[in-house]
């Protein structure tokens, strides 16, 4: 169990123990992907879904739920999200790659077409990424959200990227 050993979770542990959207969710386009396991008490996420796609309720300890069928992958989710545990997944990006939006909390913030290295759950490099968008707006409390094409094979996996050089 690479959770409790390693402090990661597995693609395999996270859908056994998380509602994870289903394939037919994926074709539709972005959907988030939450990866909280602990139920500590905790609820921004359900207080930023404006379309009421991720319920809590109580008592404030419970797990978050995704109603796929709510969710439209605006992604502001994933600023608000305090545990860095919600991601949005789009396989419906291009024939080749999708894309995986995630919260960035380094210097210096990666900008729009840098060629990125892509890392996994536990830090490995998977692959490289392109930049597709970076949002930061001041409602996501200093928070980017950086947007990564990867290839379509790796986005279940890719939930990051290497730390970025100073220049």
């Amino acid at each position: 169990m690479p959770l409790e050993t390693e402090g990661f979770l597995t693609l395999e542990e996270l859908k056994a123990q998380t509602k994870y959207p289903s394939e037919e969710r994926f074709q539709k386009g972005p959907v988030a992907v939450i990866e909280c396991t602990r139920q500590i008490p905790c609820n921004p996420c359900e207080g930023a879904c404006n379309f009421g796609a991720i319920h809590i309720g109580e008592p404030i300890t419970n797990l978050p739920c995704l109603d796929e069928n709510k969710c439209t992958g605006c992604g502001m989710c994933v600023a608000r999200c305090p545990g860095l545990a919600i991601f949005v997944v789009d396989k419906t990006y291009s024939a080749t790659q999708g894309t995986v939006s995630f919260p960035y909390e380094y210097y210096p913030t990666p900008q729009k077409g840098q060629e990125v290295e892509a890392v996994d759950r536990s830090g490995k490099a998977v692959g490289k990424g392109t930049v597709v968008r970076v949002l930061n707006p001041q409602s996501f409390d200093r928070t980017p959200v950086v947007t990564v094409a990867v290839d379509l094979d790796k986005v279940e996996e890719v939930r990051s990227i290497k730390r970025l050089q100073r220049s």
